[in-house]
């Protein structure tokens, strides 16, 4: 009869694929408000261009803002698409 053993875990639950990933968009001299709200409000599901304004103004103050956290697959893909509509971004981030 075979027996299983489980090894203890090396790292959290929010490890590999899964857990929050970070989308960041930074602060750059080329997009203005409008055009950050509304590629916001185009690309992140949920995203209203209301609060997309709120996150742009917080990504002039601060520099950057996060913009979307969940799994990694989406956030590649969130993040490809902000940049391809021409945002400046950040590295994804593991949370």
């Amino acid at each position: 009869m075979s027996q299983t053993i489980e090894l203890p875990r090396t790292e959290g639950p929010d490890s590999a694929l899964g857990g929050a990933w970070r989308v960041i968009v930074r602060n750059d001299d080329h997009n203005t408000f409008d055009g950050v709200a509304h590629t916001l409000a185009r690309f992140i599901p949920g995203m209203t261009v209301d609060r997309g304004y709120q996150i742009a103004d917080r990504i002039h103050r601060a520099g950057l803002a996060i913009v979307w956290t969940g799994h990694k697959e989406l956030a590649e893909h969130y993040w490809h698409q902000l940049r391809d509509a021409g945002l400046t971004m950040a590295p994804l981030e593991q949370g």
